[in-house]
């Protein structure tokens, strides 16, 4: 199975470039966050002759995720459990009754002195300490999505840019070090444990993708059952490379 988790920014905005890539059929799941929509306009019209069953969790100019598969999608959760939200940011759900998924879109945070940061800190806090239940699980569980979370200086391309951003605080790295710490695995590093590459480009500063101007914010993790099953996890630029992109790259993950 071909897994990709893609922070679309308007589904509708890039529905072209989005349709591009259902149409080459080259992933069986595809999980989509920041999708800009309520899921009752979701459009579904525009992308159900590819054969996915779509699951969304929308909210309206804002957040939203949805999970693509051409495998079943069954017993689904529809925000965190724990933590009452009003935005939708979180959607649990088993593929092909075997593999348990969760699709995730973090709080952004802005800085460390904004109002937003204390909301990402708490948000990040509840997540923890969900998928603690999963992370020695004899269930193969597979995290992806935008964390917003730049985990190191290496997923950085200019470090002193980001001091004070949310991001790249101390606070947010420390958390999700924290789930790596407990037995999740960051799927992309442990597979490439020296590159430097990133999953978003911003659109400002001319040819930000040729000048490497960019973070690593997207992130598949996985627990020691679905680590038996990885095969290979690889940026995937095309998204962003698309004539109206999305500001993310693609991330690729493929499963037995």
């Amino acid at each position: 199975m071909k897994i990709l988790t893609l922070n679309i920014n308007s589904i509708r905005a890039h529905a072209e470039s989005f349709i591009e890539i259902l149409r080459k059929a080259e992933y069986d799941t595809i999980m989509v966050q920041e999708l800009k929509v309520e899921t009752a306009a979701f459009p579904h019209n525009l992308f159900d002759e590819y054969g996915y069953n779509i699951k969304v969790f929308g909210q309206k100019s804002w957040n939203g995720v949805a999970t693509f598969s051409k495998h079943s999608i069954e017993d689904i959760t529809f925000g965190m459990p724990n933590y009452t939200d009003v935005n939708s940011r979180f959607l649990e759900c088993v593929i092909d009754g075997r593999v348990r998924f969760i699709n995730t879109y973090m709080p952004n945070g802005d800085t460390i002195d904004s109002p937003k940061f204390p909301y990402k800190m708490q948000w990040m806090q509840a997540f923890g300490q969900y998928i603690t239940q999963y992370a020695k699980s004899e269930e193969p569980v597979i995290i992806g999505g935008d964390f917003n979370v730049a985990l190191t200086d290496a997923d950085v391309w200019k470090p002193a840019n980001y001091i004070g951003i949310a991001i790249a605080a101390p606070q947010a790295r420390n958390e999700m070090q924290q789930w790596l710490n407990v037995g999740w695995t960051d799927v992309w590093r442990y597979l490439h444990p020296t590159d430097i590459d990133y999953t978003w480009y911003g659109y400002r500063g001319g040819d930000t993708v040729g000048k490497k101007m960019g973070l690593r914010l997207d992130y598949f993790l996985a627990n020691a059952a679905a680590m038996k099953l990885i095969k290979n996890c690889e940026i995937d630029i095309a998204p962003r490379l698309a004539t109206k992109p999305t500001d993310h790259c693609g991330l690729m993950l493929e499963i037995k």
